[in-house]
C-alpha cells in the first residue's frame, strides 16, 4: 500500500517538536528579561502635555502579564521557543496565560519588583524584573485564599500588607508571598486603600464602609480613627484609596467626589477635585498618588481619565479618555509611583497597568 507524503510530513515535524522539547527541558532554567510591552512611533501620542508644549509626562510602557516576559535575546531558549511556537501555533495569545484581569492597585519596592492587587484574579502579581519571573500569590492565610485584594503596600523590612475588601482585613505576607498573620481588628468591615508614615511607621487604612480612615500602629494596635460619615472637611463618604507623601495624607472621598489632603493627624490642608461635568471635575474618583513636586493625580473612572492638580488644589492636564489605545484608560483604578518618578495606573477593564514616566516641572 502506497503512503501517503504527508502523514510522513506530519510525523517528522512531530519527531522534530519532541526533539526541541527534550532539548528545552534538558536546559536549565531559561533565563528570562521583563519588557514593558507595546512601543509607539508617533512622538506626539506619547507625551502629555502634547508638542509643541513642552512635555510633562512620557510613556512608559505597560504590564499585562506573562507577556511582559521573553527570553533574553540570542539565547538558545529564545531559539527552541520560537520553533516551538511554529510547531504548534502559539503564535496567537493563549487562553490559559497568566495575565492580569481586573487590576486595583499597586506598589514598588526598592528591588524594583512591582506588585499589582487583582480583584478578580483574587490575588497579586509580582512582576520582578531581577529574577525575570513573574508570581501570582493568592492566599491571604494558609488556609484563606483572597477575595478581593484591594490595597498594598512594601513595608521597609520586606513584608507586604495586602487589604482584602470581602475578608475584612489586612494581611502580612513576607518576601515570597508566604502568610505571616494578619492586623487583627475586628472594627475593620471594608478595608479598601492602604498606605504609610515612613517617620512614624503609622499604617493608614481607608474603611469604606465604615467611612473613616483607622490607623495602626506598626505593630498592628489601632492607634486612632480618623474622620466619620459626613460631607464636610475632614468627614468621609465612602473613602477608597489612599496615599501617603511629602507628610501629607491624601485620602479619596470618593462618593463626596474630592480628595482630601490632611496632616497625619488627620487635619484638613487643602483638596482638590469637586462634583461637576466639566473636565478636571470629579464624579466617581477612585486612586490617589503625588510626586516630589506636590502634583496630585486622581483616576476618574466614570470618565477614564487621570487628572493632576497641584499641591493647592487646582487643575493642570488630564491624560485620557475612554478607550484602549496608548494614553486612554477604560475604568481605571488605583494610581501609584516608584523611587524613579514612574506613574503607574491600574486600567482595570483593560487588563493592564499602564506606566508614565514624570518628566519634571
Amino acid at each position: 500500500m502506497k503512503l501517503s507524503r504527508y502523514p510522513v510530513f506530519y510525523l517528522t515535524l512531530l519527531m522534530f517538536g519532541l526533539s526541541a522539547i527534550s532539548a528545552l527541558n534538558g536546559c536549565a532554567k531559561i533565563p528570562l528579561e521583563m519588557h514593558l510591552g507595546v512601543t509607539v512611533d508617533n512622538t506626539d501620542d506619547r507625551v502629555w502635555p502634547g508638542l509643541p508644549e513642552l512635555p510633562r509626562y512620557r510613556y512608559a510602557g505597560e504590564l499585562t502579564g506573562e507577556n511582559n516576559f521573553r527570553p533574553v535575546e540570542g539565547g538558545s531558549g529564545q531559539r527552541v521557543r520560537r520553533v516551538l511556537r511554529w510547531l504548534v501555533g502559539l503564535g496567537a495569545r493563549r487562553a490559559d496565560q497568566v495575565v492580569l484581569q481586573r487590576p486595583q492597585s499597586g506598589a514598588v519596592d526598592s528591588q524594583g519588583r512591582i506588585y499589582v492587587t487583582d480583584i478578580s484574579r483574587a490575588g497579586v502579581f509580582v512582576f520582578d524584573p531581577v529574577a525575570g519571573q513573574l508570581d501570582v500569590w493568592d492566599r491571604a492565610e494558609w488556609n484563606t485564599p483572597f477575595i478581593a485584594p484591594i490595597g498594598i503596600l512594601v513595608v521597609d523590612d520586606g513584608e507586604i500588607l495586602v487589604s482584602d475588601a470581602e475578608l475584612g482585613a489586612v494581611f502580612r505576607l513576607d518576601y515570597e508571598g508566604k502568610p505571616l498573620g494578619k492586623i487583627e481588628n475586628t472594627t475593620l468591615q471594608r478595608p479598601t486603600g492602604i498606605a504609610r508614615d515612613t517617620d512614624t511607621g503609622l499604617i493608614y487604612v481607608a474603611d469604606t464602609r465604615a467611612h473613616d480612615i483607622k490607623v495602626f500602629t506598626p505593630t498592628g494596635q489601632l492607634h486612632r480613627t480618623l474622620g466619620k460619615p459626613g460631607s464636610e472637611l475632614g468627614e468621609f463618604n465612602s473613602p477608597t484609596h489612599i496615599s501617603f507623601a511629602n507628610n501629607r495624607l491624601y485620602v479619596v472621598d470618593t462618593l463626596n467626589a474630592r480628595v482630601q489632603i490632611m496632616t497625619p493627624d488627620g487635619e484638613n490642608v487643602s483638596s482638590a477635585g469637586e462634583r461637576g461635568l466639566y473636565l478636571g471635575n470629579l464624579t466617581h474618583p477612585k486612586g490617589v498618588a503625588a510626586d516630589s513636586d506636590g502634583n496630585v493625580y486622581v483616576t476618574e473612572s466614570f470618565y477614564d481619565y487621570l487628572l493632576i492638580y497641584n499641591e493647592k488644589g487646582h487643575f493642570l492636564l488630564p491624560i485620557g479618555g475612554t478607550g484602549s489605545q496608548v494614553g486612554q484608560f477604560f475604568l481605571p483604578a488605583g494610581v501609584w509611583m516608584d523611587q524613579q518618578e514612574r506613574l503607574y495606573v491600574a486600567d482595570m477593564f483593560n487588563g493592564r497597568v499602564t506606566i508614565l514616566q514624570y518628566l519634571g516641572g
